[in-house]
């Protein structure tokens, strides 16, 4: 099993000063995450989610990271595919100069960055964003195949024409794509990349998307694979806050997480601003009753509530000891998840308990799966 950790770059009280501080915070956890034995480190991409994401441009970050590091590996998670955001040129431009300089440390995951604020921003339609993420991966995948590309299909015209620079893995670095609900697992077995998975809901969850997503490998025929590189790896979502004071990591972690969780229902389902001054609130209480809330809402308007919906407002995660989180983590070993991804940095965890977070993740937590 691998570890990684993912950045949103999330801001509580933001103001530019803060901001800047923020990114330069990340970058200084993802190199010290190398240090401490992480496998690799995820970036998302938004747009004009203020506090909830501040990693616009993930590959200027994830290239700051490279160079400061030397082994850990460097992953888009995700990139925004739809053409508007970033067309299918652009991005795999991108990924051969980031494998080149990076020495081959690249891995490449797709979504459709599909709030409607960012939509608003870059003039995407919605009902273009699944067809194009899906044109993107098969792009990408086919980009460097022969030596010159020549597409042309109903979604995209390019060439005769030559993508440079070349990556050093051939022929394209790993690919993955977020899923966050039942039928984007499905998508991503059957496309044959890798499967990004939210993990809020828990390890039963895990569980349900992970059998869901190797059922679906066993038995696709093939004709939806985007590469002949095929990836089936399984990557699920951990928020986490380790110290030596465990009570105080569980109320440090549940307060980021409420600021998370609050922050979704503002730009995903049009919720207020996130609360940020929650410091001596009961935030575990606090994501109980928005569950409560949102499930009643749901209700009202005849709609199931599913874990993707509701996840988010769990508490029960690796918040706590190095032996809580062990104990967490072995739960989702249990499931069979090929990597976690550790969900350290959110709004209102302060820069030393990420720090810390790292330490013991890397001293006790990690060595404790590798020791067998």
């Amino acid at each position: 099993m691998q570890f990684s950790m993912i950045f949103e770059a999330q801001l509580a009280d933001p103001t530019p000063e803060r901001e800047r501080r923020l990114l330069h915070d990340c970058v200084e956890q993802a190199v010290y995450g190398e240090a401490m034995g992480f496998d690799r480190v995820w970036a998302v991409e938004h747009h004009g989610l203020e506090r909830y994401a501040h990693m616009s441009a993930s590959e200027v970050f994830l290239t700051w990271v490279a160079a400061k590091t030397s082994t850990i590996r460097i992953g888009h998670g995700v990139v925004c595919m739809p053409f508007n955001y970033n067309h299918p040129v652009r991005v795999a431009e991108r990924v051969g100069m980031l494998d080149a300089l990076s020495g081959g440390r690249l891995d490449v995951g797709g979504g459709r960055g599909s709030t409607r604020m960012e939509m608003g921003m870059c003039g995407v339609n919605p009902s273009d964003t699944y067809p194009q993420l899906v044109e993107g991966l098969r792009f990408l995948a086919g980009a460097w195949q022969k030596e010159q590309v020549d597409w042309h299909t109903d979604l995209l015209d390019v060439g005769p024409a030559k993508i440079l620079p070349r990556p050093v893995q051939t022929p394209h670095p790993p690919l993955y794509m977020a899923c966050s609900k039942r039928d984007t697992v499905v998508m991503a077995a059957e496309l044959g990349v890798g499967a990004l998975v939210m993990g809020f809901a828990g390890p039963e969850e895990v569980k349900e998307m992970y059998d869901l997503y190797h059922a679906t490998v066993r038995t696709r025929t093939g004709e939806k694979l985007v590469s002949t590189e095929v990836n089936d790896k399984f990557v699920a979502l951990c928020p986490t806050i380790v110290l030596d004071d465990g009570p105080k990591a569980l109320k440090i972690g549940t307060r980021g997480q409420r600021f998370f969780a609050e922050s979704i229902a503002h730009w995903y389902g049009h919720g207020p601003v996130p609360r940020e001054d929650t410091e001596d609130d009961d935030n575990i209480a606090a994501l109980a009753k928005d569950k409560e809330d949102l499930v009643a809402k749901l209700n009202e308007a005849n709609i199931p509530a599913r874990p993707q919906d509701t996840g988010a407002f769990n508490a029960e995660h690796a918040y706590g000891t190095p032996q809580q989180a062990i104990e967490y983590v072995e739960r989702l070993a249990e499931i069979g998840v090929d990597e976690v991804m550790c969900l350290i940095q959110m709004g209102t965890v302060p820069q030393e308990a990420c720090m810390e977070t790292i330490r013991h993740w890397g001293e006790t937590v990690i060595p404790h799966f590798r020791a067998g």
